[in-house]
C-alpha cells in the first residue's frame, strides 16, 4: 500500500515537473507575448518575465519593443525638374501596440520596409534637386509622415526617418562643378571690380589734395624713390612728375624765344 501511494506521488510529481516545463515561458524584459489559445487572443499582453500557458492549446508569439533600424534599399527615380537620381535612407521604428502587430499584418517589418521605399520613389518624383540635396529635413518629415499613416493601424510607430545619401548621373556632377566654378569665377569678378571702384575713388580724392598742396607731390615722389630703393635693385628708376616736364619745356621755350631790341630814344 504504501509503495502504490509512493509510485503515484512520484507518477503525479513526474507529471507535474512536465506540465510545468511544457507551460513554462519566459519573456525577456524588451518583450511583450501575445497569447492565443485555439486561434483565438487569450486575455492582455504578457509582460517581461516568468509566465504560463495551457500546453497544446496556447501558443505564446514574442513581439520584440526595442527600436529596429532598417535600412531603405536605394531607390531609382526621376525628380520634378527630370534628373535620374538614386536615393537610399534609414527609418527607425518601434512596435507600440504588440496585438495589434501579430494580428493586422502578417510580417510588419516586411510591410514597413516595402511602404518606405514606395514612399521613398514618391517623394523623390514630387520634390526638386536642390531640395534633395539642401533641404532634406522638409522631406524627412514627409516621408517619416507618409509612412507612419498605414504603420499606426500595424500597431508600429515610425520614430524617425533620414535620408542618407543621393547619387547623381557623371554628367550632372560635371554640369554642377562647371556651374559651381562658373559661380565662383562672377564672384571674384565682382569683388575685383568693386576693389577697383573703391581705389579709384581714394585716389580721385588724394589727387584732389595733391593739387591744393603741390609740395605734397614732391612728398610722394620721396616716398616712391625711398620704396623703390629698399628693394635693393640693381637699377633705380626714378619717375618725373609731369608738372616738372611741363616746368622746364616751358623754361627751355623761354630761353630759346629772341628778344626784341630795344626802342631807339627820341631826342625832343
Amino acid at each position: 500500500m504504501v509503495e502504490a501511494l509512493v509510485a503515484t506521488a512520484v507518477a503525479v510529481g513526474s507529471a507535474g515537473i512536465v506540465y510545468v516545463m511544457a507551460a513554462a515561458r519566459v519573456v525577456k524584459q524588451y518583450e511583450r507575448g501575445v497569447v492565443f489559445r485555439l486561434g483565438r487572443l487569450r486575455g492582455s499582453v504578457r509582460g517581461p518575465g516568468f509566465t504560463l500557458i495551457l500546453p497544446f492549446a496556447d501558443r505564446l508569439h514574442k513581439v520584440n519593443m526595442q527600436i529596429v533600424t532598417m535600412p531603405v534599399p536605394a531607390q531609382d527615380g526621376i525628380t520634378r525638374d527630370n534628373v535620374t537620381v538614386r536615393v537610399d535612407a534609414v527609418i527607425y521604428f518601434k512596435v507600440v501596440d504588440p496585438a495589434e502587430a501579430v494580428i493586422q499584418v502578417e510580417d510588419y517589418r516586411f510591410a514597413v520596409s516595402q511602404m518606405a521605399q514606395t514612399s521613398l520613389r514618391s517623394i523623390i518624383g514630387k520634390s526638386d534637386l536642390d531640395d534633395l540635396l539642401s533641404n532634406r529635413e522638409k522631406l524627412n518629415q514627409g516621408l517619416e509622415l507618409m509612412i507612419d499613416s498605414p504603420a499606426m493601424g500595424w500597431g508600429v510607430q515610425i520614430d524617425r526617418v533620414e535620408i542618407k545619401d543621393v547619387s547623381l548621373p557623371e554628367t550632372m556632377k560635371r554640369s554642377m562643378a562647371r556651374q559651381a566654378e562658373a559661380d565662383r569665377e562672377r564672384r571674384a569678378r565682382v569683388i575685383n571690380a568693386d576693389a577697383e571702384l573703391q581705389a579709384s575713388k581714394k585716389l580721385a580724392e588724394a589727387a584732389g589734395v595733391m593739387s591744393q598742396q603741390p609740395a605734397a607731390l614732391q612728398l610722394r615722389l620721396l616716398q616712391t624713390v625711398v620704396a623703390v630703393a629698399a628693394e635693393k635693385n640693381s637699377t633705380l628708376v626714378l619717375p618725373f612728375p609731369v608738372e616738372l616736364l611741363r616746368f622746364l619745356e616751358r623754361a627751355q621755350q623761354i630761353q630759346q624765344t629772341p628778344q626784341a631790341p630795344p626802342a631807339p630814344a627820341v631826342d625832343t
